[in-house]
């Protein structure tokens, strides 16, 4: 029973070390991530502001499932934010291909998943991400006009 526990022991400590060195060697990655987050965060107000839909709908679509992917954030957060630009004249088209593609795909945090979970794999998911989130904005703006 003593041998056991010993080997539980050794086998918990060598774990804990390993997740230590695991968090260490990703810390750069998540600082990074995080301020290239805060940097997408705060230029996105002043590219809206400056007119950056211009009102043709597939651009608009393309660009705020652009803008979305890169500033990564809560989805709390992006309905304010969807609220606040559909006051300020942005079609819901483009709100709606910014909101999905803000929570799901994530090209800041690409370097995290690339190293986590493989490069091809994070990759290929973001981009699965992205044309997804530009047809949901399609297909929700269109169930939305047949239900009234």
């Amino acid at each position: 029973m003593i041998a056991k526990g010993c080997r539980l022991n050794k086998r918990v400590k060598q774990s804990a070390k390993l997740t230590l060195q695991t968090i260490v060697n990703l810390l750069p990655i998540i600082i990074g991530m995080l301020l290239l987050t805060s940097l997408a965060v705060t230029i996105l107000p002043r590219a809206i502001s400056a007119g950056l839909f211009g009102g043709h709908a597939f651009f608009d679509v393309l660009l705020g499932a652009l803008i979305g992917s890169v500033a990564v954030g809560q989805p709390l957060a992006s309905y304010i934010l969807g609220g606040e630009l559909l006051d300020g004249g942005v079609s819901l088209l483009a709100v709606t291909a910014l909101i999905v593609s803000w929570v799901t795909v994530g090209v800041v945090q690409l370097p995290a998943e690339a190293l986590l979970l493989g490069r091809r794999f994070a990759i290929v998911r973001n981009l699965t991400c992205v044309v997804f989130a530009i047809g949901v904005s399609y297909f929700t703006v269109y169930t939305l006009r047949l239900i009234g």
